[in-house]
């Protein structure tokens, strides 16, 4: 049973707190208040995230650091009245009436006001009255109010909620177009004078009434003032920077990206981990980038072990004594896909006319693949040093149990005293190392792969072991030891060397202006690179509105083909759709669009589909507040979108038997 007092406290902590709240009415009100009875059947499990909570009606139960950043900011007080426009689910007004003497909130849904009454009703709130009518007139009857808060955005201020204030009292009310929306704090200083405060850019549902929207989305004609200027709107200001995509096959794709071919390192994301449009996008910049600026590094969101295979194949090197095929595992389709398929036949092809020690390497950065590791360490110690190798088997086979399910290490780690095997895998990487001057001698690469899949080894067995305690930690060592690999990578290569990411946009992208690193404390690849290289990192995000993607509903599951849903009105994909244009890519470096960039630093929802995708709780489950000008220095744009076709059978006839991908 879910103990919605520990998930009610963490998310003070975590994403009220942390965020700056410091009023402790505020605080303590919402921690007596029971979120999960207020949002719809079926969605309890979510009622702790910061995020909003769909409820009828085209309506929303705003997220809850909204909810505290309003309360705060109308400095409710004991023994204040209250006017609360936009009760919705009747959270906020519960909230409130935790520190405020009365409230009454109004609703213009009736279908949403029955139930909220009754919520409050239900739990003994018998100072919050919720009635159902047109908030932009306010309630003259219970008139004047210490503190009047509208969880819905006006084309202005309603006259009718500014008379109705007290001398003092405090209006708070997001104000502005759909996508330009100010929270506003109004202070009523005297019978005629009021104070204005702006809080900052903010996205709420239309006010509707008669001092409001009207339900065609048109201002009404009370609330009309003549003359007002037109303000540009965001995707107008969109597809005024965009810079139409060619087809992928035209040279001038790649050349388009040109202006990053002076980093060091150049990562390239994608918003699902099964859509062919980012694949063909990648691999088109990453032909330019090796053909015509020298990268010599393509290092992926893959197992080391498994892409080393591929690796041999594209630099004609010779193949390893292992039979596996390589990207056997769960998600298959990530890496054995027809397009993954054009681009290593390219690079192989590339390759062979140019010097062994110039050619294009492509790794593996990832974590997961432990028994991949574990066998390529032995079959390497195997051949240059047998009695280490003896020793090896001895220290790893703690671990062999759970080398088929290495998840399920986690679990027994908790109770079986795990230290000693954590360091056992320690000692093993480090005796790997400290022979690095007698091993390189029989081969450089040779080496690098070993080294690497020893010290997979051991951040491996610390990530399943510390995934089972929650938190950003398990998350946090993944992109470090992703980061760290590429580090070494650029390091064996040499000075000069120069290295193509790729990796869903929940690694490149920058984490510290996402929710990963706001309210959760992660970080990620794109973040350590801006970090560790400054400006000689370039992070380029991928997006699309709709279309199919390959994917499964629950991890180890079947992969299917899915119809994306159509984007979120108050996402940044759906700026982007409602730009038009079919493909673009927007340049988000300082200095260019500057405008535009600060429009975009509104914190806006950004949609996340990695390998599972679940369309019915897409909001909970894929969708992340981030500011998308800081997250990335570049956003590719692909209207419509199809899902990547995987490998079959008949994709191999006729390959080589060194093709990496043979059955």
């Amino acid at each position: 049973m879910a103990d919605y007092q520990r998930m009610r406290d963490h998310m003070i902590e975590a994403h009220i707190k942390r965020r700056g709240i410091r009023d402790e009415y505020v605080l303590n009100a919402m921690r007596t208040v029971p979120r999960e009875r207020f949002v719809a059947e079926g969605m309890a499990e979510f009622a702790y995230e910061d995020a909003p909570l769909a409820l009828g009606e085209g309506q929303t139960i705003s997220q809850p650091y909204i909810v505290a950043l309003m309360i705060e900011a109308a400095e409710v007080r004991p023994g204040d009245r209250v006017l609360e426009v936009g009760a919705g689910s009747g959270y906020a007004a519960a909230v409130i009436g935790q520190i405020a003497a009365n409230v009454y909130a109004i609703e213009r849904h009736e279908a949403l006001a029955v139930p909220a009454r009754r919520r409050v009703s239900d739990l003994g709130y018998d100072n919050v009255e919720i009635f159902a009518g047109d908030g932009t007139r306010g309630f003259p009857d219970q008139a004047p109010f210490d503190a009047i808060l509208v969880a819905a955005g006006g084309p202005a201020v309603p006259e009718a909620l500014k008379e109705q204030l007290a001398i003092g009292g405090r209006l708070v009310i997001p104000v502005g177009e759909e996508f330009g929306q100010r929270l506003c704090k109004i202070v009523r200083r005297t019978a005629v004078r009021y104070e204005e405060t702006d809080l900052g850019a903010v996205m709420f549902v239309p006010l509707i009434g008669e001092q409001g929207w009207s339900e065609d989305g048109r201002r009404a004609a009370s609330n009309h003032k003549p003359g007002a200027s037109r303000k540009q709107s965001l995707p107008e200001m969109i597809a005024e920077a965009a810079e139409d995509l060619p087809n992928f096959d035209d040279p001038a794709f790649g050349h388009l990206f040109d202006r990053f071919g002076d980093r060091r390192v150049v990562l390239l994301g994608e918003a699902s981990h099964g859509t062919a449009e980012f694949y063909r996008a990648r691999a088109a910049i990453t032909r330019y980038l090796i053909t015509r600026r020298g990268y010599t590094i393509v290092a992926v969101e893959a197992d080391w072990p498994d892409a080393a295979k591929v690796d041999r194949y594209v630099r004609h090197r010779s193949a390893s004594g292992r039979e596996e095929t390589p990207f056997q595992r769960f998600p298959t389709w990530m890496w054995r896909n027809t397009e993954i398929q054009a681009l290593i036949e390219w690079m192989r092809k590339h390759n062979a006319a140019i010097d062994a020690e110039d050619r294009t390497g492509f790794y593996g950065l990832d974590i997961y693949n432990m028994s991949g590791s574990i066998g390529a360490v032995l079959d390497y110690l195997d051949t240059v040093d047998p009695q280490a190798a003896a020793i090896a088997r001895e220290r790893y086979g703690c671990l062999t149990p759970w080398q088929k399910n290495p998840a399920t290490y986690g679990r027994a780690a908790l109770s079986r005293g795990y230290a000693e095997c954590e360091q056992a895998v320690i000692d093993q990487c480090q005796d790997l190392l400290r022979r690095r001057l007698d091993y390189a001698r029989h081969d450089g690469d040779a080496f690098l792969d070993a080294a690497q899949n020893a010290r997979l080894i051991a951040s491996a067995e610390r990530y399943y072991r510390i995934m089972y305690y929650g938190g950003a930690e398990s998350w946090n060592l993944r992109d470090t030891h992703m980061f760290e690999t590429l580090q070494r990578l650029l390091d064996a290569k040499g000075p000069d060397a120069k290295a193509i990411v790729w990796a869903h946009n929940s690694h490149i992208g920058d984490a510290r202006f996402t929710d990963m690193g706001a309210t959760r404390d992660e970080l990620n690849i794109g973040q350590l690179c801006r970090e560790a290289f400054g400006g000689e990192a370039a992070l380029i995000g991928f997006g699309t509105h709709t279309g199919t993607v390959a994917a499964a509903h629950d991890w180890d599951g079947d992969m299917e083909v899915m119809h994306v849903n159509p984007s979120r009105p108050d996402s940044y994909e759906r700026m982007c759709h409602d730009a038009g244009g079919d493909s673009f890519l927007l340049d988000l470096s300082p200095g260019k669009h500057e405008p535009l960039r600060r429009r975009l630093s509104e914190p806006r929802l950004e949609r996340f589909i990695g390998v599972i995708y679940r369309p019915d709780t897409e909001l909970w489950s894929h969708y992340s507040q981030a500011i998308l000008p800081e997250q990335f220095d570049a956003y590719v744009w692909f209207d419509e979108t199809q899902a990547v076709e995987p490998l079959g059978i008949e994709h191999h006839r006729g390959m080589p038997e060194t093709y990496p991908f043979g059955e």
